[in-house]
């Protein structure tokens, strides 16, 4: 788990010393992401030049050192990640003749794209992984992301025409030609998501690559420029979580659900197991609900000390598991670590989540998870968490409903359904249903999982001179087009809300403490089963997780399985009306917004005001708001401290 950092010039003209300090510098940017070494590469006849800060987890030798140079010294390689498979991987390579120096899954993948070039080596690693490979024969730079989006990539054009990229914004904000002028379009999409789905970024001309996406940047790519590049149809898909489902789905699971579980115990286990390897201590994440618990069981199964384990909980009752969590731990015999957080830790961290986030994020989530990596990261350095579950295995309480609101609306004469859009009385008169009516704006399931995940409805009218874009949700082509409604809903949020929220936020808030995070359930192995699994093996008789559920009572007793389900929050509307109220009212001041001049201060105003009077709960809209706003204030900070001598060029 490391930072890269890069750029590309399109007329040569720097010296490999102005090369190498750009490279730092960018390096620099990140270096929370990588605190144990860093290197530059620089290829001054091209112009580029690449950076990398490493955290140490598999093999601490200065042999893992990047950027590393292929042993043929064709391909550059600066790598964040992690290849699980290296040693099967290394074993094959090395009866192709390659040689090792030392044991870092580095050498390996950079081996094996000299053997069978970048995108089949993609295809035979499973892991997690951020790279950029330079073909110094064909002069083409690569971009990769890992399936499922584990790992970030920001790419974009500096206004001097240079290709910039890196794992954080910091690192391309370093370039001294790039622009910091703020996109309304990708700020209507955090007000609307709580984050900002890829290709987008918050600043102009920069782009995040997709998951499982790969990007060929060669000299005609330079010459045309951001102009000329289409950051949708641009990249390759190497793997896609919609082709994959599909298939799976078509494949169908042959067996019963006897042989499913032990199918999917056998590859959990595997999955976890690959992600316990490591050179540094590690622990596991544990919240007690089911994802976290079976991966911490898992890790303990085949562990032969206890596995440090860490949760968090809150003041609030209803946020809080810790309870549940402790009692899993005692059960498993794990050597446990709880954290209690108040209103008072969440003040004095809210000044810090800009930094941490790096790109506006508003998922107020964020705040215990930011929390719970600075308290795991006191005693390891890897951390395996319990992702994926819910999008895998039908985990969310919404998607039922999505089903049973689409089913009864099914049922309903189309005319009065048009009633129901238009008739405000008669909206009023039918109650519930004109709800689920208002709720399909598009008339069906993939509409009503938009609705489910928006915040504000029509942002574009909150954001100045903002237009309204896209995303998976509006697309029709994004649905896997066979199979149930359930699979398209798990589809959607698998592809977007999964990779670009939660594993957003995990990556920031672990990589802000150089803490490395591994996800067993997300293993394209367990994926690609989980989709070819009928819905009866996930949702049955009302029970959510199913077979995950099932296989977890082999190591905990089934009233700490069979639950309800909390998720993790955090009380915020309790903070802001309380220990934040001070913080959020100088954020939102009207003559601040009107100033700044990125939102009209009238819908933001009035929500505020009804929040207050406890009238709504408005917090979520309004937490997006202010995540921007404290962004904003970070940026401005930022720029009255950098240095604006020539030693900065």
């Amino acid at each position: 788990m490391c930072g890269i950092a890069g750029a590309w010039t399109p007329a040569p003209r720097d010296s490999a010393e102005d090369l190498a300090a750009l490279g730092t510098r960018m390096g620099s940017a990140i270096a929370h992401r990588g605190p144990d070494d860093a290197g530059v590469w620089t290829d001054p006849a091209s112009g580029l030049v690449l950076s990398h800060r490493r955290l140490a987890i598999v093999d601490l030798s200065p042999e893992g050192h990047q950027p590393m140079v292929s042993a043929d010294e064709r391909w550059v390689i600066a790598f964040n990640g992690e290849i699980y498979n290296h040693r099967e991987l290394r074993a094959e390579l090395g009866a192709l003749g390659h040689r090792f120096r030392g044991h870092s899954d580095t050498e390996v993948l950079l081996a094996a794209i000299a053997q069978w070039g970048v995108q089949a080596a993609l295809e035979r690693g499973n892991g997690m992984l951020a790279l950029a490979a330079w073909d110094r024969h064909e002069k083409v730079l690569w971009l990769a992301r890992d399936r499922v989006g584990k790992k970030p990539l920001y790419y974009g054009w500096a206004d001097d025409g240079s290709f910039v990229f890196g794992s954080e914004l910091a690192a391309l904000r370093a370039h001294p030609a790039l622009s910091g002028e703020v996109d309304p379009d990708a700020l209507a999409l955090l007000l609307r998501l709580d984050y900002i789905p890829v290709p987008h970024a918050i600043l102009r001309g920069v782009h995040k690559l997709a998951a499982g996406r790969l990007l060929r940047i060669d000299a005609g790519t330079m010459r045309a420029g951001n102009s000329s590049f289409d950051p949708i149809n641009g990249p390759v898909s190497w793997w896609s979580s919609r082709d994959r489902q599909r298939a799976a789905i078509q494949r169908g699971f042959a067996g019963d659900e006897t042989a499913a579980l032990a199918e999917l115990d056998a590859l959990l286990r595997d999955a976890t197991a690959l992600r316990m390897e490591a050179d540094v201590p590690l622990g596991a994440f544990l919240s007690g609900g089911t994802d976290s618990s079976l991966v911490t069981a898992l890790m303990q199964a085949q562990s032969s000390r206890p596995v440090r384990s860490f949760s968090i909980g809150f003041d609030n009752a209803i946020h809080d598991e810790s309870r549940y969590a402790a009692a899993v731990a005692r059960h498993l015999g794990t050597d446990h670590t709880p954290l209690h957080v108040d209103g008072a830790a969440a003040l004095a961290l809210v000044p810090e989540l800009p930094t941490i986030f790096d790109e506006p994020f508003a998922d107020s989530s964020q705040v215990p998870t930011a929390l719970l990596c600075r308290l795991a990261r006191e005693h390891v350095t890897v951390a395996l968490s319990g992702d994926g579950g819910d999008e895998l295995f039908f985990g969310y309480g919404r998607y039922a409903r999505a089903l049973r609101n689409e089913q009864r609306l099914s049922r309903l004469p189309r005319r009065l359904l048009a009633r129901l859009a238009g008739d405000p009385g008669e909206r009023a008169r039918l109650g519930g249903l004109a709800a689920l009516r208002a709720e399909l704006a598009a008339g069906d399931l993939q509409g009503l999982a938009r609705q489910r995940v928006t915040r504000w409805r029509r942002p574009e009218d909150v954001v100045i001179g903002a237009r309204r874009l896209l995303t998976a949700y509006d697309d029709p082509a994004a649905m896997p087009g066979v199979g149930t409604g359930a699979d398209a809903l798990m589809q959607l949020d698998f592809a977007c809300y999964l990779a670009e929220d939660i594993l957003t936020k995990v990556d920031r808030a672990s990589m802000a403490v150089a803490l490395e995070t591994r996800a067993p359930l997300l293993d394209w192995r367990v994926a690609e089963f989980a989709w070819s699994l009928p819905l009866s093996m996930k949702w049955h008789d009302g029970e959510l997780k199913h077979l995950p559920k099932r296989l977890l009572t082999r190591y905990l007793p089934n009233d700490l399985v069979y639950r309800p389900k909390s998720g993790f929050g955090a009380p915020v509307g309790d903070w802001l009306r309380g220990p934040l109220r001070d913080w959020a009212e100088a954020q939102l001041d009207e003559r601040r917004l009107r100033a700044e001049g990125h939102f009209h201060p009238a819908p933001i105003r009035a929500i505020w005001r009804e929040f207050l009077a406890g009238q709504r709960k408005w917090h979520t809209h309004l937490w997006g708001v202010l995540m921007f706003q404290a962004w904003c204030e970070s940026q401005d900070e930022r720029r009255a401290r950098k240095p604006t001598t020539s030693g900065d060029q």
